[in-house]
């Protein structure tokens, strides 16, 4: 769903083994540099470079688990807070 000029959001329903595709093309475009997402109403290319800040969000509850993945760039690549190395098990 595209919002306003310069942002995509996207929401959907989609099974484990669909989002693991999602999950590896975004893994692929971080590689080589360009993430690319769209659907029927509008699209966008970003281009991550140099480091990269990650934040990792995970929540269970009773009735619902949710988890966050922010992944965040400048050009300027002052600003280098770090919590240590993250652990997924």
């Amino acid at each position: 769903m595209m919002e306003r000029k310069g942002r995509f959001r996207h929401h959907s329903l989609q099974d484990k083994k669909s989002i693991q595709k999602l999950l590896d093309a975004i893994k692929r475009g971080i590689q080589k540099g360009e993430l690319e997402f769209g659907d029927d109403t509008g699209g966008i290319t970003l281009e991550p470079n140099g480091l990269l800040n990650l934040r990792v969000t995970a929540t269970a509850e009773e009735d619902q688990s949710r988890l966050d993945l922010r992944i965040t760039w400048t050009n300027d690549t002052s600003d280098k807070r770090d919590s240590g190395k993250l652990k997924v098990k």
